[in-house]
């Protein structure tokens, strides 16, 4: 199962938002910034949580150390998956043997009213 660290991250509605940019492709901390109507200074501390948490990662750019982009990590992002599938085929499970008991009751009902 995912980490309480993962989904201390997630929890804030700034840093998915953050995770669906990373999304589309890798970006500049100015960036990810300049889609925020908030200080830059607190689209890092977002930024820092995320990568503390594992889900994002820094790169330096080749041609200029000083340029970081930040991209989403593969892995933590697995770990969420396998354990919303085990989620989802609990309650598949439960509700397939749901709808078999009440289709089973309705079709005992049914018997006894054509008696």
């Amino acid at each position: 199962m995912a980490n309480d660290v993962v989904w201390d991250a997630l929890a804030d509605p700034t840093r998915r938002r953050i995770v669906e940019l990373l999304v589309q492709q890798p970006m500049r901390a100015g960036a990810v910034a300049d889609s925020f109507p908030v200080a830059a200074p607190t689209i890092s501390r977002h930024l820092r949580v995320l990568r503390q948490a594992g889900l994002i990662e820094e790169v330096r750019v080749d041609d200029d150390a000083r340029v970081k982009v930040y991209r989403l990590r593969q892995e933590p992002f697995g770990d969420l998956g396998a354990w919303l599938d085990q989620v989802q085929a609990f309650w598949r499970d439960r509700l397939d043997a749901f709808s078999r008991a009440v289709d089973e009751s309705e079709a005992g009902e049914l018997g006894r009213t054509e008696q």
